[in-house]
């Protein structure tokens, strides 16, 4: 079996579907999408078709290192994934070529079902009270919010207040045993995080996420000796080498590597099993597209540090389309009481609409993050 085509899709609303063939007729999907950067990703997947035609898609490690290795510039978002949305086509096709889910291939199932989490709100937090309420009521047990909007290096004790009373009334509509975790998504900086930490300890949330961006993640140290909250990073950290010293210092208790731009499938079981070594649990980063949550799934499937799932059903990114509208079956992410089932289908366990896939992808997409500035005019972290 050879590989003979890749082809990459831009669909709304902002990810990056690929697509590769076999001379067999079985065909391997992946999502390479880097929000914000979906045409540079496209052309390092097209890029790196030079490494792939003609290749045995099964010799996927061989296949991975070329990609990395072979080529003296390595690493950061763009490269690692377009190497992400590669691994997991061919991850598909040896899946289906096999007859097996892809979990199968890493020693099996260590679970019947996983735990899964909903957003509520958009960046601007507001009425989040009854969101929560409702994505109870729809049998999550767990949700996920935005703890502010922009916020300055050092900002009155007012903006923290409200992130207070806005985590409050989720509390207040829920109760202790739901889990509530807060993303300050990079946009606090050390000195703000340290006081938000404190001020919402009393709400015991289930984790906070990115504190501080990744570039700063020696902050880390300061932060976790103001709270006994879980802390949680790792959306913008795209290998193994870029995990190893955030494990090594200590102060991460939930890591969030991305199956869509931490190097696939691959990659991602290796920087669990070395989180696993640090008794550091794994909780996959996936406001995406169903690819990338197959993809995560899989690795949940077989991965004992796995906490809970992050996905992006109803999410407030998803205008355009939804994480189900590129299905031929969506009920395979069908979600009860707050979990999905193990995939049981060969590869990825989903069958792409590729008819929907390639009617969308005839408008092309250029979705930006908005750029924030703050009341001085200086540009605010989004």
């Amino acid at each position: 079996m050879k590989i003979t085509n890749i082809e990459v899709f831009a669909v709304p609303p902002r990810w990056l579907f690929l697509k590769i063939s076999t001379d067999s007729g079985i065909c391997g999907w992946g999502e390479a999408g880097l929000e914000g950067h979906v045409a540079s990703t496209a052309a390092a997947v097209k890029d790196a078709s030079d490494y792939l035609l003609g290749q045995d898609p099964t010799r996927i490690e061989d296949i991975w290192q070329q990609l990395y290795r072979a080529r003296f510039y390595r690493g950061g978002p763009v490269l690692m994934s377009a190497i992400a949305g590669i691994d997991q086509a061919l991850w598909d096709i040896k899946g289906k070529h096999y007859g097996m889910p892809i979990y199968e291939f890493f020693g099996g199932r260590v679970r019947d079902k996983i735990r899964v989490y909903a957003w509520i709100g958009g960046d601007k937090p507001a009425d989040v009270a009854n969101a929560a309420r409702q994505r109870r009521e729809a049998g999550f047990t767990a949700i996920k919010m935005n703890a502010s909007d922009e916020m300055h290096y050092v900002d009155s004790f007012h903006r923290v207040e409200e992130v207070v009373a806005r985590v409050a009334e989720v509390r207040a509509a829920t109760d202790t045993a739901f889990g509530i975790a807060i993303d300050f998504h990079g946009r606090v900086h050390k000195s703000m995080a340290k006081v938000l930490v404190r001020e919402l300890e009393p709400f015991h949330p289930f984790f906070i996420e990115e504190p501080v961006l990744p570039e700063n993640n020696e902050a880390l140290r300061e932060i976790a000796r103001h709270t006994t909250i879980p802390i949680a990073t790792g959306e913008r950290l795209y290998s193994r080498w870029d995990f190893k010293g955030l494990l090594m210092d200590g102060y991460v208790d939930i890591i969030q590597p991305d199956a869509s731009h931490a190097g696939g499938i691959s990659e991602l079981r290796k920087i669990a099993t070395m989180a696993e070594a640090y008794d550091v649990a794994v909780a996959p980063h996936c406001p995406l597209g169903p690819i990338a949550l197959a993809s995560c799934l899989q690795i949940d499937a077989c991965t004992h540090n796995v906490l809970i799932q992050e996905q992006s059903l109803n999410i407030h990114y998803n205008t355009q389309a939804d994480l189900l509208d590129y299905l031929a079956d969506p009920t395979i992410f069908a979600y009860h009481d707050g979990y999905v089932a193990v995939p049981q289908q060969p590869g990825l366990g989903i069958t792409i609409n590729e008819e929907a896939v390639r009617e969308a992808a005839r408008t092309v997409q250029n979705w930006r993050n908005p750029v924030w500035r703050l009341a001085d005019g200086t540009l605010a972290e989004w």
